[in-house]
């Protein structure tokens, strides 16, 4: 016989009716962290189920533990089974590693950095008070800022296939002979052939931009439909007062299909839009030169202006389109994400046959003009990072608060490195494809002036970060003298062991430098806004060259450009191969491949609502998750549930947690250690996850405990105001739990950092207070929801 079910009519998870023996039992819900972790590992026992989920997120239990009916409830034989098979509560594990490291081909995802680091800033507005219209500026001004990088990479690629192969090489006799492959582009080797005109040279090159700007559509569309099209539960919007001015409890939150699907039909519109201005505008400016055919000339002057209704058009819907987060979104704008990049795209096949017409009298020489092209998008990426550091600076003297990192500059400075990371990318791969197509014949003039000048910045970068290396090796080393003394004193009457105190001594004051990061971050970023503006300045005067009296000081600072610009083309080329070693190693070794997951674990836990080509956000698919599970949990049983998560699963829990309905969140019991909520996200991400977001999360659910290390890297306390800092904050745990032999530790004790928190005894301990303070409901014979809705029997 079938179990009877129950149905919320509106809108809330289905699951069995509430069982008077089940009311009793307690459940905890494990969510492990950075790196992943399988069930086995999380459970303690070889012998795991999966009792709900698929091979990319499911929960797991103990073969022991698992329900004999399989629809994951405990049965009445589990929960009445007594304390010596089992102590503690039942224990549900979250496995969700294989969102972010689970198949080879995610290693690819390196290539599109920038677009992550750039969504990132979007997050990292600083907590205020009002300012509405000083909110949306400053997410418009990173959306703007992530557009500037389609078009930039778009743009690059455009460098590559265009100027530098199909107008540069293969227009040179001697670039085209060396490069086989070009021979029937090349004039010089081909004669007067129909694929010999520039004209329709670039219009075959320009399919590889093209090719790129559709993969990076495909990959959008693919990763929304595999990671984030997961619906979280429908519930009523709360007002922001009740969850502490903070987004994640917002019911559309977690569910950005609608921006993300604007967003990329506007990228995509950018990308072959740039494309159709690099071959059709090469083609226009030779139509528009005195004597040309006057049907030409009209066609370019008809070309240059579709082209900028089609750049206003993209402008207008990155400007106009923001996040709506107050309900579930489930709309889409069909005209706009249809037609807009069809559009470009039809756009783009007029260009090429434009391009693509003959002109008998038209020749290759010198560069495409894609001088300017880049010098635009890196002065506009220029001044939207210094208009966004003040935008974020007025945000944050509305409601200041020390522990915010760069005193809410992080998000300006985040911004500014993805757009060097965006330019060292652009120029140092253009650069190290001009120079493989020509070697040392110097027979083509090369990329442009200015992406010469951006890999120059290189090693002078270099120089930086190793002073900044050296600063962190000497800090380090101050720590660590520090820190001895108070190892002595935590390790009182021990036995003296000094390499034993050096030892801890050294973790702790490596773990220490995790809060150094702002500082590093904002140096780095500053000098990386002079380099980006003296490589501007450096461009200008290469083509501007001074007058015959100051050649000799510019002569010196020619040479010294020349040779930075020579060693910055090698170290990327070096730099390029260790990256595709890495995803090649990735591709093979699971090993590897956890390990690149662990930076997409910190970087796409937010969703893309700055650059639809960025990463997908795992937690849209992991959030929804963890709420069904604990609603439908609680709603069947009654039960007590004590959410566990370690390190970056802190974060998916607490998300969970304000994603609960207010009467279910009051039955949850929060249990976090190792967790960077305040240490890292608190501080870089005040908005959301500020102290006033933690003091709500604190006194919505039933009860919070955090545990944490002094030798732990990443996890730190959570520090709230008054007196909620002691309810939540446990003391630092002893780490190694013993510092001699003794006869509970008769071997050397570990130096544990970071991981298993559950091998000291205080976590249980806990872990028991906390299922202690928890009372659970009294089974009703027809359960109510909290909008007073009715639950329906079926069968």
């Amino acid at each position: 016989m079938e179990r009877a079910r129950e149905h919320v009519s509106t809108g809330e998870p289905e699951g069995p009716a509430q069982r008077p023996e089940a009311a009793g039992t307690a459940l905890e819900l494990l969510v492990h962290g950075v790196g992943g972790a399988t069930p086995e590992e999380m459970l303690g026992d070889p012998r795991t189920v999966r009792i709900t989920g698929d091979e990319t997120a499911a929960v797991y239990r103990r073969a022991d533990d698992a329900d004999a009916e399989g629809d994951g409830l405990p049965d009445a034989d589990t929960e009445r089974r007594p304390d010596d098979h089992r102590t503690g509560p039942v224990r549900e594990a979250y496995v969700w590693c294989n969102l972010t490291s689970g198949n080879g081909a995610r290693a690819l995802w390196l290539l599109l950095l920038p677009f992550m680091v750039v969504n990132l800033a979007h997050w990292m507005r600083p907590t205020t008070r009002g300012r509405t219209r000083t909110v949306r500026l400053y997410g418009l001004l990173v959306r703007l800022t992530g557009l500037t990088l389609t078009v930039l990479l778009v743009a690059a690629a455009c460098e590559v296939a265009l100027d530098l192969t199909a107008w540069q090489c293969a227009g040179t006799r001697a670039c085209a002979q060396e490069h086989s492959w070009l021979g029937f582009l090349s004039p010089a080797t081909s004669g007067d052939s129909w694929w010999s005109r520039p004209g329709r040279r670039l219009a075959l090159a320009g399919l590889v931009p093209a090719a790129l700007t559709g993969l990076l559509w495909y990959l959008s569309h693919r990763t929304w439909s595999a990671y984030e099209s997961q619906q979280p539960m429908s519930r009523r919007a709360e007002p922001d007062e009740e969850t502490g001015r903070t987004g994640l409890g917002r019911p559309g939150f977690w569910y950005g299909r609608r921006l993300v699907a604007r967003l990329r039909a506007a990228h995509t519109a950018a990308g072959f839009l740039t494309v159709a201005a690099a071959v059709g505008t090469s083609a226009a400016r030779y139509d528009r030169a005195p004597g040309g055919p006057a049907v030409l000339d009209t066609l370019a002057r008809l070309l240059d202006a579709i082209l900028v209704v089609g750049a206003v058009v993209v402008l207008w819907v990155v400007c106009r389109r923001g996040r709506s987060e107050n309900r579930l979104d489930q709309e889409l704008d069909q005209t706009l994400v249809r037609w807009l990049p069809i559009g470009s795209i039809v756009l783009f096949a007029l260009t090429l046959v434009y391009a693509g017409w003959s002109r008998p009298g038209w020749h290759s020489a010198g560069r495409l003009p894609g001088d300017m092209t880049f010098g635009c998008i890196t002065l506009v990426q220029c001044l939207l990072v210094v208009v966004l550091g003040v935008v974020a600076r007025i945000l944050y003297r509305t409601r200041p608060d020390t522990r915010t990192a760069m005193r809410g500059l992080a998000g300006p400075a985040v911004a500014m490195l993805s757009c060097a990371l965006g330019g060292v990318m652009s120029g140092g791969v253009s650069q190290r494809v001009a120079d493989w197509l020509d070697g040392t014949r110097d027979s083509i003039p090369g990329p442009p002036v200015l992406l010469t000048w951006q890999a120059s910045v290189i090693p002078a970068l270099l120089v930086v970060l190793l002073g900044l290396i050296g600063w962190l090796a000497r800090l380090t080393w101050t720590l660590r003298r520090r820190e001895m003394n108070a190892v002595e004193l935590d390790y009182k009457g021990e036995p003296k062991d000094t390499a034993r105190t050096r030892r801890i001594a050294s973790t702790r004051a490596m773990a220490a430098l995790t809060d150094r990061a702002p500082r590093m971050v904002g140096i780095i970023s500053f000098v990386t806004l002079l380099l980006g503006a003296g490589a501007l300045a450096g461009a200008f005067a290469t083509e501007n060259p001074p007058s015959e009296a100051a050649q000799g000081s510019y002569a010196v600072v020619q040479g010294a450009a020349e040779t930075a610009q020579a060693l910055g083309s090698w170290l990327i080329g070096l730099g390029f191969i260790v990256f595709v070693t890495w995803g090649r190693r990735a591709y093979k070794d699971p090993a590897a491949r956890r390990t690149i997951g662990i930076l997409w674990d910190v970087g796409t836990f937010w969703p893309r609502a700055a650059h639809p080509f960025a990463p997908p956000c795992y937690a849209e698919r992991a959030v929804p998750d963890l709420t069904w599970r604990m609603a439908t949990w609680t709603q069947s049983t009654g039960g007590r549930l004590v959410l566990s998560g370690h390190s970056q699963g802190s974060v998916l829990a607490a998300a969970a947690a304000w994603q609960l309905k207010p009467s279910v969140r009051k039955r949850i019991a929060l249990l976090t250690y190792g967790s960077p909520l305040e240490r890292l996200y608190g501080r870089w991400f005040p908005a959301h996850f500020g102290p006033a977001a933690l003091t709500s999360l604190h006194r919505e659910v039933a009860c919070w405990r955090n545990l944490h290390r002094r030798t732990d890297p990443i996890g730190g306390p959570v520090r709230l105001p008054g007196d909620c800092g002691p309810q939540v904050d446990h003391e630092p745990l002893g780490d190694p739990l013993a510092y001699g032999r003794t006869e509970r530790h008769p071997l050397p004790a570990p130096i544990l950092g970071h991981s298993d928190y559950q091998a000291d005894p205080v976590f249980a301990e806990e872990r028991a207070q906390l299922l202690a303070r928890l009372k659970p409901d009294v089974p009703a014979p027809r359960a109510q929801d909290d909008d007073g809705a009715g639950i329906h029997r079926g069968s």
